[in-house]
């Protein structure tokens, strides 16, 4: 991992796409929160040690802990606002961040109250910090259709409150695309968008279930490269995949930093963006993710360039927003 981005990753405006609000919770405000709830061990080291784990469901057991400690709406609305701050330094202009809704509803928690506090959160953000925001609701789906379907309705409900896609995440090989065509079906038909993750920990046939499914993005799209027909048919379509290089090793999908297919992607001409998925969990950053690939994989500046506009390009903003930013982009890029 590089110690210190360069001052060119820095300066390069970036949109962020597969971000996790719950995984964006340093262990210094999980403490906080595990203090305010008068949660045994309260201390750092304690906190730290559920950022411990070693393969995918260690993972898995790891995100419901830390999701554990969010209990009121006010908690949603401090590390909504303290990812925001932190987007703000590594320049980030725009995010599209994901919320577990599936976990709140499986808590029995009151989500509209939960969503007034990420709403406070993100105008707060967005008046100190400048930034676009917009939330993606996912479902578990390891928990099936039908719940699948009580987020739906949820996202529906807000989709004229910043809410501008419908995913599922967790565990691919306990909850098959094939479960979710009605939903996505539904969501399309209520003029959301559609993400999910895929080919994370499952083969590249679950990649194609969600080009089935009309996913307009692919979270991860690891083992793509198994399937030389997939690899055609996403360079052809441009379906962007939102790469997360240190998630993949952290999770022990991807079994070494060498192996990991990111440069082979881009040189295929898939249409790829760099994002940090759980950055508190995996100890990642944005910047950290650009300047990993430029380390490791020879990525010259230009195609970082290249990697941070498609990352604009990608995004579920409307399209006068989008141009906005592209523009912006060119602007500052053309003067880096």
């Amino acid at each position: 991992m590089p110690s210190e981005p360069s001052r060119f990753v820095l300066s390069l405006p970036k949109a962020e796409l597969h971000l996790h609000l719950e995984g964006s919770i340093e262990p210094s405000t999980l403490l906080e929160l595990r203090q305010r709830h008068g949660m045994d061990g309260a201390s750092l080291a304690e906190v730290e040690q559920l950022y411990n784990y070693k393969d995918f469901a260690g993972f898995l057991a790891a995100f419901k802990d830390v999701t554990g400690h969010l209990r009121t709406p006010e908690d949603y609305e401090v590390i909504a606002y303290r990812l925001m701050e932190r987007l703000k330094a590594q320049n980030v202009l725009h995010a599209e961040v994901i919320v577990s809704v599936g976990v709140c509803l499986w808590r029995k928690q009151d989500f509209p109250a939960i969503f007034e506090g990420l709403e406070r959160g993100r105008r707060r953000g967005e008046k100190d910090f400048g930034i676009s925001l917009v939330w993606i609701f996912d479902a578990i789906r390891q928990f099936g259709a039908q719940k699948a379907q009580r987020v739906l309705d949820l996202a529906i409900q807000f989709s004229d409150r910043n809410v501008v896609a419908f995913g599922v995440g967790g565990d691919e090989r306990a909850g098959p695309p094939e479960w979710f065509a009605g939903v996505y079906g539904r969501a399309a038909e209520h003029g959301l968008h559609l993400t999910a993750h895929a080919g994370e920990s499952a083969g590249p046939e679950s990649i194609w279930g969600a080009l089935n499914l009309k996913a307009e993005r692919i979270g991860h799209g690891l083992t793509a490269g198994q399937d030389p027909e997939l690899i055609e048919e996403l360079a052809e379509s441009q379906v962007p995949i939102e790469i997360c290089v240190t998630s993949n090793l952290r999770t022990g999908c991807c079994a070494a930093l060498a192996q990991h297919p990111v440069r082979r992607y881009f040189d295929q001409g898939l249409m790829l963006t760099l994002n940090s998925d759980d950055p508190a969990i995996f100890a990642t950053s944005l910047v950290a993710e650009y300047g990993l690939v430029q380390q490791t994989f020879g990525f010259t500046d230009e195609h970082l360039r290249e990697l941070a506009r498609n990352s604009f390009e990608a995004s579920f903003l409307p399209p006068d927003k989008k141009i906005e930013f592209l523009n912006l982009f060119d602007s500052a890029t053309m003067r880096a």
